[in-house]
């Protein structure tokens, strides 16, 4: 009891330094109370970017279709043409002020830009009634601080103040700060109407620009990251793991996306480039043609250029899973160990006893004689290439450690569960366990363990010896990976077998399971929820609604979001992502167009459509005081209440506030 009435003064001696003072202290108590009796603020959903940053930049930008519903409330008698062009200033301020100016004339240029001004503002002061002075004051650009404010807490509807507030935005105009200040105010507003984001997973792969969406969350303050499959075989990659840099050039390749990797992070793939035209000089490498979409080029010289790359680098791959099965006996991977297996000759592969003919058996670089998963000296010095370069790529390693500092496999906040694809179960409802140093672990604390090996590994990245790091491989396509959620990954046989029977790769019983009540209750039970408030937020398998396909799942108990926002999907799915929005009055899930192009949206100044599904009320409205934040409020209040009652008690001294 003495030990603990010790370390409370020693805290509150430590608090007493920040409030030196009962009206300190007092002063941050009466603010946090306030505060904390605020509506809670609006939180975002998105998973599977799969980098399509324009898509993902322009739902960011429209706030999943709030802001221009905001603009409805705020001028319901607008025409909405005249709606249209605000939004549009709001979302891309540089590319409409460029438009419109080459457009009109001067003074009808002047005249259009008071116009978007004002309005903005009304909107402004709108989106930022749900904050406090303090918090706004945070949000907003140094250099036009004062400005808004003032235009912000005045109004020009009060005869004494009108001819002041008109002489602000008069005073704008005259010094030519106007489009500066609309550009400045634009980001303000887009920056209110979201106040968390919760990415859940698979920013990589897929699409051609992942940099630029990790270039865009690395400058949001308020956004946390739920590790994909997609995203943790990067990670992997950026920490010096051979077979996970093997496998994102191939997804590259195989997405005729290389640009990524050259263009987008700087990484110099003229070394394998050279390797691959030497060994498949003579091979089409037909197999290996990348898949290709409007976006990417339909040059045949190229791809087939792209496809030889593809086929040495995968080959690579398959060599290097081996040493990581044998390795890992728990992992179970010893099923990917499938170029033993081969007979050249007769051009087959036995699989589990059945042979199947190949659709691809030239392997130039594989002794099947001795050891088929033995690299070649050139295909050695290719790996050794590329791992220096993943490993000292300074934007790779920046958008790496933000994964980390602000990602984990599982997140509960505010009451909800995220993570991207599942909780891996068994088919009678237990959960799947795996072997970690010895010891099994599953449900919540697989999530925990494996979590720890992978920032074990990134802390370790440039050892030479890190076994650690042969997680990533397990997190990207093991069979109790929470990431992938398959019974296997067939990555060979996709590529080189016709027959539909091996290549099969089955869903964990957890998306059937999780439609049950009872093992649902299990799993809220697992992992500390409310059954009767709390979510489950995942992704990684596309749903499209307008398919008979329902992303809300077991009585809203459970929202996959995932919406097929990559273009590859766009024979899947008819939309172009979903947006789970969580207010202090509902949840609502929104979907939304393919994004088409932005020359296209400014041209044409129409928004895609973001259609609400689904809305769900709160059975009351949700306070700051009912959130995470609420209870780290609530409990930094007890702790001044204890130093103002320490301070009058004369069991602390006040100290000067100089």
């Amino acid at each position: 009891m003495r030990d603990t009435l010790d370390y409370e003064h020693k805290y509150l001696e430590l608090l007493s330094r920040e409030f030196p003072t009962v009206q300190a202290a007092s002063t941050e108590f009466i603010n946090l109370n306030a505060i904390i009796n605020l509506p809670k603020g609006t939180e975002h959903f998105i998973t599977d970017i799969h980098g399509e940053y324009d898509a993902f930049n322009h739902i960011l930008k429209n706030a999943s279709g709030i802001i221009k519903e905001k603009i409805s409330q705020q001028f319901p008698s607008m025409p909405e043409k005249e709606k249209n062009r605000l939004a549009f200033f709001i979302y891309y301020p540089t590319d409409m002020l460029d438009k419109y100016q080459r457009a009109l004339s001067k003074a009808g240029f002047k005249k259009l830009l008071r116009e978007m001004l004002e309005k903005m503002v009304m909107m402004a002061k709108q989106l930022a009634t749900k904050y406090t002075k303090s918090h706004v004051r945070k949000m907003l650009p140094v250099e036009f601080s004062y400005i808004i404010q003032e235009l912000l807490y005045e109004s020009a509807d009060h005869e004494d103040k009108e001819r002041y507030y008109h002489a602000i935005i008069d005073a704008i105009f005259d010094t030519e700060r106007e489009n500066k200040f609309i550009l400045q105010l634009s980001r303000f507003i887009r920056s209110l109407a979201i106040d968390r984001l919760h990415v859940v997973g698979d920013i990589f792969d897929r699409g051609p620009s992942p940099h630029l969406v990790m270039e865009k969350l690395v400058s949001m303050k308020h956004v946390d990251v739920q590790w994909g499959n997609h995203d943790i075989i990067w990670m992997g990659a950026a920490c010096g793991s051979e077979v996970s840099i093997a496998n994102v050039v191939r997804i590259a390749a195989r997405y005729n996306n290389l640009d990524c990797l050259e263009d987008g992070y700087g990484i110099n793939l003229l070394p394998l480039a050279r390797f691959a035209s030497k060994a498949y000089e003579d091979d089409p490498c037909t197999v290996f043609l990348p898949k290709s979409s409007t976006d990417y080029t339909h040059d045949e010289d190229e791809r087939t250029f792209v496809a030889k790359m593809h086929k040495a680098i995968a080959v690579i791959q398959f060599k290097l899973e081996r040493d990581v099965a044998l390795r890992n006996p728990s992992f179970k991977l010893n099923d990917r160990m499938l170029l033993e297996h081969i007979d050249p000759k007769k051009g087959t592969i036995t699989i589990d006893g059945e042979t199947y003919p190949m659709k691809d058996s030239d392997f130039p670089t594989v002794d099947f004689n001795k050891d088929p998963y033995a690299l070649t000296q050139d295909e050695r010095d290719v790996i050794n290439h590329l791992r220096h370069l993943f490993l000292h790529n300074e934007m790779l390693q920046k958008h790496v450690k933000f994964l980390f500092q602000k990602g984990s496999m599982i997140l509960k906040y505010n009451d909800n569960l995220l993570f991207h694809a599942a909780v891996p179960m068994n088919e009678d409802g237990t959960f799947m366990s795996q072997k970690i140093d010895g010891k099994p672990r599953a449900g919540k604390a697989l999530f925990t363990e494996y979590e720890k090996k992978i920032r074990h590994a990134y802390l370790h990245r440039y050892r030479k010896h890190n076994p650690e790091k042969d997680y990533f491989m397990m997190l990207w396509q093991g069979a109790t990976s929470p990431l992938f959620a398959k019974h296997t990954m067939k990555t060979f046989e996709r590529y080189f077998l016709d027959d539909p029977t091996p290549r099969k790769e089955v869903k964990n019983p957890y998306f059937r399971l999780r439609m049950n009540d009872k093992h649902l209750d299990t799993i809220f039970e697992e992992f500390g929820l409310d059954k009767e408030r709390s979510k489950i937020v995942n992704g990684h398998v596309p749903l499209d609604i307008t398919k008979g396909q329902d992303p809300i799942l077991n009585n809203r108990r459970i929202y996959s979001i995932d919406g097929g926002m990559s273009k590859q999907y766009a024979d899947q799915t008819s939309i172009g992502g979903y947006t789970l929005i969580s207010d202090s009055y509902a949840y609502y899930l929104v979907s939304h167009e393919r994004f088409p192009s932005h020359s296209q949206l400014i041209h044409d100044e129409r928004d895609i459509v973001s259609v609400t599904r689904d809305e769900a009320i709160n059975h009351r409205r949700t306070y700051i005081f009912d959130t995470d934040k609420g209870k780290q409020l609530k409990s930094r209040i007890d702790d001044l209440a204890k130093l103002i009652d320490a301070y009058r008690r004369g069991l602390i001294k006040e100290k000067s506030d100089q």
